[in-house]
Protein backbone atom coordinates (compact mmCIF):
# COMPACT_ATOMS: atom_id res chain seq x y z
CA UNK A 1 0.00 0.00 0.00
CA UNK A 2 0.93 3.77 -0.12
CA UNK A 3 0.63 6.76 -2.24
CA UNK A 4 0.59 7.00 -6.27
CA UNK A 5 4.50 6.85 -7.59
CA UNK A 6 5.25 5.31 -3.96
CA UNK A 7 7.03 2.20 -5.92
CA UNK A 8 4.17 -0.39 -5.03
CA UNK A 9 4.36 -2.04 -8.13
CA UNK A 10 7.80 -2.67 -8.09
CA UNK A 11 8.25 -3.68 -4.47
CA UNK A 12 5.50 -6.22 -5.32
CA UNK A 13 7.34 -7.48 -8.42
CA UNK A 14 10.30 -7.74 -6.30
CA UNK A 15 8.57 -9.67 -3.07
CA UNK A 16 6.86 -12.15 -5.63
CA UNK A 17 10.52 -12.69 -7.60
CA UNK A 18 12.14 -13.58 -3.69
CA UNK A 19 9.28 -15.02 -2.27
CA UNK A 20 8.03 -17.25 -5.36
CA UNK A 21 5.14 -16.09 -5.21
CA UNK A 22 1.94 -14.70 -7.32
CA UNK A 23 2.03 -10.85 -7.81
CA UNK A 24 -1.50 -9.40 -8.42
CA UNK A 25 -2.31 -5.75 -9.01
CA UNK A 26 -5.02 -4.14 -8.24
CA UNK A 27 -5.10 -1.62 -10.90
CA UNK A 28 -5.27 -4.81 -13.73
CA UNK A 29 -8.26 -6.32 -11.67
CA UNK A 30 -9.81 -2.56 -11.32
CA UNK A 31 -9.77 -1.22 -15.05
CA UNK A 32 -11.35 -2.40 -18.21
CA UNK A 33 -10.00 -1.81 -21.46
CA UNK A 34 -9.08 2.07 -22.38
CA UNK A 35 -9.33 3.37 -18.54
CA UNK A 36 -13.11 2.19 -17.90
CA UNK A 37 -13.43 1.32 -14.24
CA UNK A 38 -14.87 -1.94 -13.77
CA UNK A 39 -18.36 -3.12 -11.47
CA UNK A 40 -16.92 -2.75 -7.71
CA UNK A 41 -18.77 -6.17 -7.24
CA UNK A 42 -16.04 -8.27 -9.76
CA UNK A 43 -13.53 -6.65 -8.34
CA UNK A 44 -14.51 -7.96 -5.16
CA UNK A 45 -15.07 -11.19 -6.59
CA UNK A 46 -11.51 -11.44 -8.16
CA UNK A 47 -10.66 -10.22 -4.79
CA UNK A 48 -12.17 -12.90 -2.97
CA UNK A 49 -10.72 -15.45 -5.03
CA UNK A 50 -7.29 -14.37 -4.88
CA UNK A 51 -7.59 -14.06 -0.99
CA UNK A 52 -8.65 -17.72 -0.92
CA UNK A 53 -5.19 -18.94 -2.78
CA UNK A 54 -2.19 -19.84 -0.23
CA UNK A 55 0.02 -17.04 -1.06
CA UNK A 56 -0.13 -14.10 -2.62
CA UNK A 57 1.31 -10.64 -2.86
CA UNK A 58 -1.17 -7.88 -3.71
CA UNK A 59 -0.14 -4.43 -4.59
CA UNK A 60 -2.99 -1.26 -4.29
CA UNK A 61 -4.73 1.01 -1.94
CA UNK A 62 -8.69 1.02 -3.47
CA UNK A 63 -9.82 2.09 0.13
CA UNK A 64 -13.38 2.68 -1.37
CA UNK A 65 -14.12 -0.79 -3.31
CA UNK A 66 -14.96 -2.62 -0.35
CA UNK A 67 -11.71 -4.81 -0.79
CA UNK A 68 -9.15 -3.53 1.11
CA UNK A 69 -10.38 -4.60 4.57
CA UNK A 70 -11.09 -7.66 3.01
CA UNK A 71 -7.46 -7.80 1.81
CA UNK A 72 -5.59 -6.65 5.23
CA UNK A 73 -7.68 -9.20 7.02
CA UNK A 74 -6.39 -11.91 4.74
CA UNK A 75 -2.68 -11.38 4.79
CA UNK A 76 0.10 -11.69 7.31
CA UNK A 77 1.98 -8.49 6.14
CA UNK A 78 1.11 -5.26 5.56
CA UNK A 79 3.84 -2.80 3.58
CA UNK A 80 2.83 0.28 3.75
CA UNK A 81 5.38 2.78 1.47
CA UNK A 82 5.31 6.27 3.35
CA UNK A 83 7.43 8.28 0.56
CA UNK A 84 8.00 12.32 0.66
CA UNK A 85 5.57 14.16 -2.18
CA UNK A 86 8.34 14.93 -4.26
CA UNK A 87 9.52 11.64 -4.85
CA UNK A 88 6.17 10.38 -5.52
CA UNK A 89 5.45 13.13 -7.91
CA UNK A 90 8.79 12.83 -9.26
CA UNK A 91 7.94 8.93 -9.78
CA UNK A 92 4.71 9.71 -11.91
CA UNK A 93 6.36 12.17 -13.95
CA UNK A 94 9.11 9.78 -15.13
CA UNK A 95 6.76 6.89 -15.37
CA UNK A 96 4.07 9.16 -17.63
CA UNK A 97 7.00 9.79 -19.77
CA UNK A 98 8.81 6.42 -19.58
CA UNK A 99 4.83 4.70 -20.69
CA UNK A 100 4.02 7.59 -22.49
CA UNK A 101 0.84 6.13 -25.10
CA UNK A 102 1.61 2.51 -23.90
CA UNK A 103 0.45 0.55 -20.94
CA UNK A 104 2.20 -0.18 -17.63
CA UNK A 105 2.36 -4.05 -17.23
CA UNK A 106 0.87 -4.25 -14.00
CA UNK A 107 -2.35 -2.17 -15.71
CA UNK A 108 -5.00 -3.92 -17.23
CA UNK A 109 -4.79 -4.02 -21.39
CA UNK A 110 -5.52 -1.09 -23.09
CA UNK A 111 -4.73 2.00 -20.78
CA UNK A 112 -1.95 3.60 -22.17
CA UNK A 113 -0.16 6.19 -19.93
CA UNK A 114 -1.01 9.35 -20.59
CA UNK A 115 -1.01 13.13 -18.46
CA UNK A 116 -4.00 13.41 -16.51
CA UNK A 117 -4.00 16.35 -14.39
CA UNK A 118 -6.83 15.34 -11.72
CA UNK A 119 -4.41 12.63 -10.77
CA UNK A 120 -1.49 14.90 -10.70
CA UNK A 121 -3.54 16.27 -8.37
CA UNK A 122 -4.38 13.40 -6.51
CA UNK A 123 -0.33 12.22 -5.96
CA UNK A 124 -0.08 16.18 -4.89
CA UNK A 125 -2.41 15.76 -1.95
CA UNK A 126 -1.58 12.51 -0.78
CA UNK A 127 0.34 13.72 2.79
CA UNK A 128 -3.96 15.09 3.18
CA UNK A 129 -4.57 11.23 3.35
CA UNK A 130 -1.63 9.89 5.10
CA UNK A 131 -3.12 10.26 8.46
CA UNK A 132 -6.43 7.78 7.16
CA UNK A 133 -3.66 5.94 6.00
CA UNK A 134 -1.51 5.44 9.64
CA UNK A 135 -4.89 4.87 11.48
CA UNK A 136 -6.37 2.29 9.58
CA UNK A 137 -2.74 0.45 9.54
CA UNK A 138 -2.82 1.02 13.48
CA UNK A 139 -6.10 -1.33 13.63
CA UNK A 140 -4.21 -3.93 13.03
CA UNK A 141 -1.25 -3.23 14.73
CA UNK A 142 -0.31 -6.81 16.64
CA UNK A 143 -2.46 -8.87 14.10
CA UNK A 144 -0.41 -8.44 11.33
CA UNK A 145 3.11 -7.84 10.74
CA UNK A 146 3.44 -4.33 9.42
CA UNK A 147 6.81 -2.17 7.48
CA UNK A 148 6.20 1.44 7.43
CA UNK A 149 8.85 2.50 5.13
CA UNK A 150 9.98 5.82 3.93
CA UNK A 151 12.54 5.73 1.50
CA UNK A 152 14.55 3.29 -1.39
CA UNK A 153 17.02 2.69 1.69
CA UNK A 154 14.29 1.14 3.76
CA UNK A 155 12.66 -1.29 0.89
CA UNK A 156 16.28 -1.98 0.14
CA UNK A 157 16.67 -3.42 3.93
CA UNK A 158 13.63 -4.92 4.15
CA UNK A 159 13.82 -7.23 0.71
CA UNK A 160 17.32 -8.13 1.85
CA UNK A 161 16.02 -9.22 5.33
CA UNK A 162 13.29 -11.83 3.25
CA UNK A 163 14.43 -15.42 3.13
CA UNK A 164 12.63 -18.18 1.51
CA UNK A 165 10.82 -19.25 4.81
CA UNK A 166 9.08 -15.95 4.53
CA UNK A 167 7.04 -17.53 1.55
CA UNK A 168 4.78 -19.65 3.87
CA UNK A 169 1.87 -17.19 3.56
CA UNK A 170 0.74 -14.34 1.80
CA UNK A 171 1.95 -10.97 2.04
Amino acid sequence: MGPSGSGKSTLARQLGEQLGIEVVHMDRLHWRPGWVEGPNEELRAAVAEVVDRPAWVIDGNYGGSGTLEVRMDACDTIVYLDFPRRVCMWRVFRRIVHYHGRTRPDLADDCPERFDLEFAKWVWDTPKRRPAAMERLAQYAGRKEIHILHNAREVRECLAGLTGASAAGPV
